[in-house]
């Protein structure tokens, strides 16, 4: 039994008129009547009381019928869904992010967007380091990632688009002779006790750090070191030190801190979407296209 077999016997069962029912199918009527016979004969059952006046579904019909109808249905339904995935509208999407990117404005209006086209993806998101991004690709556990670095990095199956530049700021207690200053220059910093992510982090910002200093003629002096770009402004507040951190986190207004953007040539983060270099998911390629969307407009 097929799905054609089914079509035959529905459209004859609703018309019970083989010629009209062969009209519907585009087919020629002793051919649609070959079919249902067939069908009767495989099932070895009649599915029709025929006569030279009238066609009725038998018992046997109008159970096959109300069956029928769902199997042909549930068909059309799978069919359109495999339809739909191809095209990247349902299914699941996994996405991280490093901790500044909820206040960069490019992730609140990427998934807003995301949302209003494509309601029926769900979407996972998470909170991770850049490195963490990297190897949750690579392992396939992640579809995009948002990630920061700093350099040309080559990353082993890992494709990177660079959306913009921010620049590193130093965040400082309002009272801190420096905090007056509209722009600061690292090697201004060399007597400063520095708030950073520990060793562990999977963030390339402290390697940055002491490439920056290295540049100014210094070594860092760590004061500190807190997981959380929140806790480092914290401490900084509390008046433990310093902190180097991307621009969108500025938005971050504890009392009694300031942001002060840095000169220096290498002190930024790119903002990069990262996908695996061979991916072919149509859900990533829709929302890549969201995001070239978004930066054509910005």
């Amino acid at each position: 039994m097929e799905l054609r077999h089914l079509r035959y016997f529905v459209t004859v069962a609703e018309e019970l008129h083989f010629t009209r029912a062969a009209e519907r199918l585009h087919i020629g009527q002793p051919p649609l009547s070959q079919q249902i016979q067939a069908l009767e004969a495989e099932l070895g059952v009649q599915l029709f009381q025929r006569s030279k006046r009238r066609v009725l579904l038998t018992t046997a019909g109008e159970r096959l019928l109300l069956r029928a109808r769902r199997l042909l249905a549930d068909a059309e339904a799978a069919a359109e869904e495999a339809r739909r995935a191809g095209r990247g509208e349902v299914g699941e999407l996994r996405i991280a992010f490093t901790s500044s990117m909820p206040l960069a404005g490019m992730l609140p209006d990427s998934l807003r967007h995301y949302r209003e086209r494509y309601p029926a993806v769900s979407l996972k998101l998470e909170e991770m380091f850049t490195g963490d991004q990297y190897l949750a690709l690579q392992q396939q556990r992640l579809d995009v990632g948002f990630v920061r670095y700093n350099g040309d990095e080559v990353v082993p199956g890992v494709s990177r688009r660079e959306l913009r530049r921010d620049r590193l700021c130093v965040v400082l207690r309002r009272d801190h002779p420096l905090a007056a200053r509209t722009r600061l220059a690292f090697a201004e910093l060399c007597d400063e006790g520095f708030i950073v992510y520990p060793p562990g982090a999977s963030t390339g910002l402290p390697a940055l750090i002491r490439q920056l200093a290295q540049a100014a003629g210094f070594q860092p002096r760590i004061a500190q070191t807190s997981g959380e770009a929140m806790t480092q402004i914290a401490l900084v507040a509390a008046g433990l030190g310093i902190a180097i951190l991307p621009s969108p986190l500025a938005c971050v207004q504890l009392d009694g801190v300031c942001y002060i953007p840095l000169t220096d040539d290498r002190a930024y983060l790119s903002l990069a979407v990262a996908t695996r270099a061979d991916e072919a998911s149509p859900l990533v390629a829709a929302f890549n296209s969201i995001l070239s969307g978004l930066a054509a407009v910005s």
